[in-house]
């Protein structure tokens, strides 16, 4: 019977002879899976049994190591069981290894107050007015930044507050935003707009000094920028201002469903990684809520 030493090194060979795997690669997949070999105490891996491979999973998990570290070891665990299953293996060794999912890594969100000075750093100049309303559209109506460059003059409800805008899938959604955005967007309109470019095409709403459509590596420069000029030494960008809007909507009291309606999230399980608001601000609402606080 070849050993797991033996059939591990034929998976190797693969990886580099049948995929092109780098050198890198190749030995990051060697260190994982002697790694699984020590814990099975080199049996033959078509012989592991579904069991086993859940017991790993819980002390790679014991270990303390990262999501993202666990889901790479399982994942090389997974792709060598597949191959030997191609070799003559159990059929199924490779499915019994869920990877785990990893958790979102939310940005840090503004304070309010951080979230004010941002937004109002920029001057008057047209591209400032620009770069203004396009700050509280991010962080007043929760766009994402592909959502904001795409937006046409035409997409605008500014009696009514309303914006319409193109979301992930090619789901259009129709979103509020407040009274400052909205005054922003129409001095921007009136005396910045215009002098953006000679030739201006189209009802693109934001433009760049030669009127053609702002870049999103355009935004996100203007968003670090401004936040360096208010003074904050945090990473921000373009998602940071969404995060916050999220936020603080909800640290206001606003419902998850309205949040999520917002935001254009497909589902509520989306929504709720944003409701990590400070244990501050919880211990607060619980002590002006409950009778016997």
């Amino acid at each position: 019977m070849r050993t797991y030493d033996q059939k591990l090194a034929d998976f190797l060979t693969s990886l580099q002879l049948e995929r092109g795997a780098s050198p890198h690669t190749i030995e990051a997949y060697r260190r994982d899976l002697i790694d699984l070999g020590t814990f099975v105490e080199h049996q033959d891996p078509d012989l592991i049994e579904v069991s086993v491979l859940d017991d790993y999973t819980l002390a790679l998990r014991d270990r303390g190591l990262s999501p993202a570290t666990v889901r790479r070891r399982l994942a090389a665990v997974r792709a060598f069981l597949k191959h030997r299953a191609r070799e003559g293996g159990r059929a199924d060794a490779g499915r019994t290894v869920p990877l785990p999912r990893l958790g979102r890594r939310l940005p840090e969100p503004l304070t309010r107050d951080e979230a004010e000075r941002i937004v109002t750093s920029p001057d008057g100049s047209p591209r400032g007015l620009r770069d203004r309303a396009m700050l509280e559209l991010l962080y007043g109506a929760g766009l994402r930044v592909s959502e904001l460059v795409a937006l046409r003059v035409s997409d605008l409800d500014l009696e009514e507050g309303l914006v319409r805008c193109m979301g992930k899938g090619a789901k259009q959604r129709v979103v509020p935003t407040g009274s400052r955005a909205i005054e922003a967007i129409r001095v921007y309109m009136q005396r910045g707009r215009p002098y953006l470019g000679r030739m201006q095409r189209g009802d693109i709403l934001f433009l760049n000094h030669r009127g053609q459509g702002i870049t999103r590596q355009a935004v996100f420069q203007l968003v670090r920028d401004h936040a360096r000029e208010a003074g904050i030494d945090k990473m921000v960008t373009p998602h940071t201002l969404r995060h916050s809007f999220a936020t603080h909507l909800i640290e206001g009291g606003c419902d998850l469903r309205s949040v999520q309606e917002m935001l254009g999230h497909a589902t509520i399980e989306t929504t709720q990684i944003y409701t990590h608001v400070s244990s501050q601000h919880v211990r607060e609402a619980y002590a002006k809520a409950h009778p016997r606080a």
